[in-house]
């Protein structure tokens, strides 16, 4: 017998949903499978459905910049051998500028330069704030492709270029930091308020198509898998290992 999963994030609640009155048909039908629980066996129908938990827009965004927050810290990484004047793989710098790229920039920024700040600007609600986002914006891709053009063992054999991609990595996280934990504690939460719970749950869904049409679907996932791999390539996806000692 085969299992039906929900396909999407949001579709796991409409799919296991219940209303009243199935509550009060479910206790109706619970001695009865009570019953004859110990006469046929389990199937995987019995357990209950797998699926995916609705996600808010605001969420969606966090969940997102947990992916930026990953990608700083290989950043991070790559910076301190590019001082130290060490080797590290070329391909683990591409990557990591090709996600803020494709996922940041070309997909979450979006997001927020066509959802989020013009809802704001219509009703003159952080304004300044948006104003600053959006130049920041501009300004990170700029940076990105100061990192993109210098991605390359030939180029990281140069010494002006291997200054110009550190210089470059520490104005990303320089800004970037701030940047997304102002719209995390500011922007995000002042979100809901300017839009309908109508709005809010539609936006929801056009998130999650604007993410199944650039990256199919589990987007978020396969960007998470991604870097989790870079991760690796630099030996800093150990989470342990940045315990303090003692």
């Amino acid at each position: 017998m085969q299992v039906v999963h929900s396909s999407t994030r949001r579709e796991f609640l409409q799919v296991t949903g219940v209303t009243g009155t199935g509550l009060f048909i479910a206790a109706l039908a619970a001695p009865a499978a009570a019953e004859d629980k110990d006469d046929k066996p389990k199937s995987k129908v019995d357990a209950p459905a797998k699926g995916e938990e609705e996600v808010s827009p605001a969420e969606d965004l966090m969940r997102e910049h947990g992916v930026l927050k990953r990608v700083m810290l290989v950043y991070d990484e790559i910076l301190r051998h590019l001082d130290a004047k060490l080797d590290f793989p070329p391909e683990a710098l591409l990557q990591s500028a090709q996600v803020i790229r494709s996922f940041v920039e070309d997909y979450h920024e979006k997001l927020e330069e066509n959802y989020l700040f013009p809802r704001f600007e219509k009703a003159n609600k952080l304004t300044d704030l948006v104003k600053v986002f959006r130049a920041q914006h501009e300004a990170g891709r700029r940076v990105t492709d100061v990192v993109l053009q210098r991605a390359n063992p030939r180029a990281l054999k140069d010494a002006d270029d291997r200054r110009r991609v550190a210089d470059a990595i520490r104005q990303f996280n320089r800004m970037y930091a701030p940047h997304e934990a102002r719209e995390d504690t500011v922007l995000f939460p002042a979100f809901r308020g300017i839009v309908s719970a109508h709005e809010y749950a539609a936006l929801g869904e056009e998130f999650e198509k604007q993410e199944d049409k650039l990256f199919g679907e589990g987007g978020f996932e396969k960007m998470v898998d991604r870097v989790a791999g870079i991760e690796k390539t630099l030996g800093i996806y150990d989470l342990s290992q940045f315990t303090p000692k003692g």
